[in-house]
């Protein structure tokens, strides 16, 4: 009967608020620990398939280069500013074909063999 009194005591005292609060602070910090362990692995999943996939043939202009034709002319329709205030930012856009020109230089490898630094034994 004395562990009667002794958890009375305890709880009049005010002990059991303070283990309440200590468990809810572990929760939470946990809950926290957890949540942005789940972002992490999101984000470097994210990063693996964005590393395997090849990557696309755009254009200096931003392009896709499907929107080229054999030319290289752009057939995309982009806001080119008309009007300008006395900072020369643009005030008013009008719609207007890209003038670009398809890039023409050396195609990106596809894959690259690269050969060992040092010569293991």
């Amino acid at each position: 009967m004395s562990w009667f009194w002794v958890v009375l005591l305890v709880f009049w005292t005010g002990g059991f608020a303070w283990l309440a609060d200590t468990v809810r602070t572990a929760l939470r910090n946990r809950h926290e620990r957890k949540l942005e362990l789940l972002e992490a692995t999101k984000q470097e999943r994210l990063a693996v398939e964005a590393a395997q996939q090849p990557p696309e043939p755009v254009c200096g202009c931003a392009h896709h280069l499907a929107k080229h034709d054999k030319q290289g002319r752009c057939h995309e329709r982009v806001e080119v500013p008309t009007a300008w205030d006395e900072n020369k930012k643009p005030l008013r856009y009008e719609a207007a074909q890209c003038n670009c020109q398809q890039y023409v230089g050396p195609q990106p490898l596809s894959q690259v063999y690269a050969e060992d630094l040092t010569d293991r034994i």
